[in-house]
């Protein structure tokens, strides 16, 4: 699904470049549930930019399903964010002046596809909001503005699921719920990268990848003994520690 190499994105601020991202080589099998975590300035969301084709590297090849992102055009990178990839925030971006269902049915519309209440009807049954379609987020919790957003990113069926920081804002019984239906979308077959600073959070994936300073310091498989070590971590406030025995990126 996802193969980078070398990939860096630079920053010039004022007198100084900030390698945001530094010579990173990754490789995301079709189907993965992967987390990304690190420290604030990892390196973590501008990963998630750059894999979601929200921003171009500075330097490096990105190929999404074979396809070499890398090379192409604006309108190109705005059809693969449309058609290939489904966004999930912390801020959840919803319309507050129209419907849960007119929010999940943007993605169809920029589409310019024709009958947008049936998709965007199943894609809310899909994180059990069938029957609050016609509230505005305003007249939602959090968490089921969260599932709006998630609606709204599975709304085209794209392989492919970012999110950033989804759990950030909700409480914990919230989240977990969210969790679970990352968990659902994962079982049908969609690949899922959900970026993070929680590790109880990144725990919950089938392999974490630990940044730091624009580089992969650790690159994972979860297994029950590592599960247990990112909660130790989290417990202690330690995000950047490397586990033993770590596969390096």
């Amino acid at each position: 699904m996802i193969r980078i190499r070398n990939l860096t994105k630079w920053y010039e601020m004022g007198d100084s470049i900030v390698h945001a991202l530094d010579g990173v080589d990754l490789d995301i099998p079709a189907g993965e549930f992967v987390s990304i975590t690190g420290a604030s300035g990892s390196g973590k969301s501008t990963m998630m930019h750059l894999i979601g084709c929200l921003d171009r590297p500075t330097s490096g090849t990105y190929e999404l399903a074979g396809e070499p992102v890398d090379q192409m055009s604006d309108r190109q990178l705005a059809r693969v964010r449309n058609e290939r990839i489904g966004f999930v925030f912390q801020t959840f971006n919803l319309v507050n002046r129209t419907s849960a269902l007119d929010n999940v049915a943007v993605p169809l519309i920029y589409a310019h596809k024709g009958g947008t209440r049936r998709p965007a009807m199943r894609a809310l049954a899909r994180v059990g909001l069938g029957r609050r379609a016609h509230h505005r987020p305003n007249e939602l919790s959090g968490g089921e503005r969260q599932r709006v957003a998630i609606a709204r990113a599975i709304v085209n069926d794209p392989p492919l699921i970012l999110a950033d920081e989804p759990t950030g804002n909700l409480d914990s019984r919230t989240g977990r719920q969210i969790l679970e239906i990352f968990h659902e979308l994962h079982a049908a077959g969609v690949t899922i990268v959900l970026v993070t600073h929680e590790m109880s959070v990144a725990a919950q994936a089938q392999r974490v990848i630990r940044m730091r300073d624009g580089k992969i310091l650790e690159d994972r498989r979860v297994d029950a003994a590592y599960r247990e070590e990112l909660l130790r971590d989290e417990e202690a406030g330690d995000e950047d520690s490397p586990a033993s025995g770590s596969e390096n990126g």
